[in-house]
């Protein structure tokens, strides 16, 4: 994985593992390019991408194996990034792809018989999307009466107020793919829980 921040410039979103780090220098944005060699973008051409300046180097695309975001946490710096397909890219249990003073996204890859683990969040709120998969979700206002439950699956959202224990449970033949936004952010800047077994290491279950 890239590690990379990059305060000033666009997103490092497609930049792929072997992309350098010495600075590059654009005349109209003199920032846009630091800490990189090359920005490697997705579209074919300088002339398709709608962000280009002189001075910028770009490569077209699938020539650095630039197709394919890197999964990682580009917060606080502003940040544009095709959130279904990073959804369906991520394989780890959570990993935070975005955290600010004020809101997180997370990533999440649940197995099948696998949940995300009973928990309570008094002090934010929750916002959950499913990009693929089917499960069970279950709300309520103490851990063991679990009265609202729903079935989840493609497309469809859960909305988790503060206060709230919840769960999550995969009850299909693969896994669930879904970004979740805590609102303020639960997990440290950088998370990367790469099973749940890890995220229970960690003290953290959902």
């Amino acid at each position: 994985m890239l590690n990379m921040y990059n305060p000033y410039g666009l997103n490092n979103a497609y930049l792929p593992f072997h992309c350098g780090k010495k600075p590059v220098y654009s005349p109209a944005y003199p920032y846009m390019g630091y800490g990189m060699d090359q920005f490697c973008s997705p579209y074919q051409s300088l002339s398709h991408y709608p962000f280009s300046a002189p001075g910028q180097q770009y490569m077209p695309a699938g020539g650095c194996g630039c197709d394919r975001p890197v999964i990682q946490d580009y917060g606080p710096a502003p940040f544009v990034m095709d959130i279904e397909e990073a959804a369906m890219l991520n394989n780890t249990f959570r990993t935070a792809l975005w955290t600010g003073k004020h809101l997180q996204v997370t990533l999440m890859s649940i197995r099948p018989g696998e949940d995300i683990g009973l928990e309570i969040h008094p002090e934010l709120d929750q916002f959950i999307r499913i990009e693929n998969g089917h499960g069970i979700v279950m709300m309520g206002d103490t851990k063991d009466r679990l009265d609202f439950r729903r079935h989840v699956n493609d497309d469809y959202i859960i909305i988790i107020p503060a206060g709230k224990w919840h769960n999550l449970i995969n009850t299909g033949h693969e896994p669930i793919k879904l970004y979740s936004i805590y609102a303020p952010p639960e997990h440290p800047h950088g998370t990367v829980h790469q099973t749940k077994a890890d995220a229970e290491a960690a003290g953290h279950h959902h």
